[in-house]
């Protein structure tokens, strides 16, 4: 294990022998993960899950409140989709893996010690993956037709051409089966989602019968993940969410960009995500 020094996470990559790794095939799927570790013994794990095309280190704005509070704090970096290991077109596609890293990771840390209560919080991209692990489906059908270019593929700046690279390095490919399963893994206790992302791709009908707390932050000028499209399904179908808007001018950016236009937007995420764990995991 890697430390970085003060309180700032130690990290370490894992292999989920099971699945595929799309950069080196015949390699087993790594998965990085980086941990903020309380002070005292933690009252329980929350998994981080960064945006598109960000990455684990890039969270501490979201796991620094959380270890803060007493909480494990555990960021992963999704493979394909994360700035440190490089891009790869499934890791922007293949979205129904990043709930299957969390899994993988909880199962992997709790084979070295208890996890106590477990909740997930992600933002944007991230957002969905905490979604999708209390029972979130994605519409394969909407899939299927943004994949055929019938429905417009929402912006995705990190990798243009996307669809382009997909088909070439994955020819004629259907959409495997996991695309629409159902990835709940039942450890979980509560959800935070931050500029949640993909709301417009989830079923109404799997995220009507989310029953653990969800609490949703969103900014008031996003145009990455718009209120209409991305925020208002998991508010309207989810019967357990709750949330409220950081500021009616806080846009996406303002999340991870190193000179935010409100640099208070993320610090004040961070601030409800602790209180949001401590209530319902503590």
């Amino acid at each position: 294990m890697t430390m970085t020094g003060g309180v700032g996470p130690s990290s370490r990559v894992l292999f989920d022998g099971s699945r595929e790794n799309w950069r080196e095939p015949g390699r087993p799927r790594p998965v990085r993960v980086y941990v903020w570790e309380p002070e005292g013994p933690a009252a329980g794990t929350v998994v981080v899950s960064h945006g598109t095309g960000g990455s684990g280190a890039d969270m501490g704005w979201l796991a620094a409140p959380l270890r803060a509070a007493g909480f494990r704090a555990v960021a992963l970096d999704h493979h394909g989709n994360n700035h440190v290991d490089g891009y790869e077109p499934e890791g922007f596609v293949h979205v129904w893996e990043r709930p299957r890293d969390v899994s993988f990771v909880l199962g992997a840390l709790g084979a070295e010690g208890p996890l106590g209560p477990v909740g997930v919080a992600g933002f944007s991209a991230g957002g969905y993956t905490g979604a999708a692990t209390a029972g979130a489906r994605l519409d394969t059908g909407v899939l299927e037709a943004v994949l055929a270019e019938e429905v417009p593929l929402p912006a995705v700046p990190e990798f243009p051409g996307l669809l382009e690279a997909l088909r070439a390095k994955r020819p004629g490919e259907p959409l495997p089966a996991a695309a629409g399963a159902d990835l709940t893994d039942s450890r979980v206790r509560a959800v935070f989602q931050v500029a949640p992302g993909m709301g417009r791709l989830v079923t109404p009908e799997s995220l009507a019968g989310i029953r653990v707390p969800v609490g949703v932050r969103w900014a008031g000028a996003d145009d990455i993940c718009p209120y209409d499209l991305d925020i208002r399904p998991y508010l309207e179908h989810v019967p357990t969410a709750d949330g409220v808007s950081v500021g009616p001018a806080v846009r996406h950016d303002d999340f991870f960009a190193d000179e935010p236009a409100d640099p208070t937007a993320r610090v004040r995420a961070g601030a409800d995500a602790a209180a949001f764990f401590t209530e319902h995991l503590g």
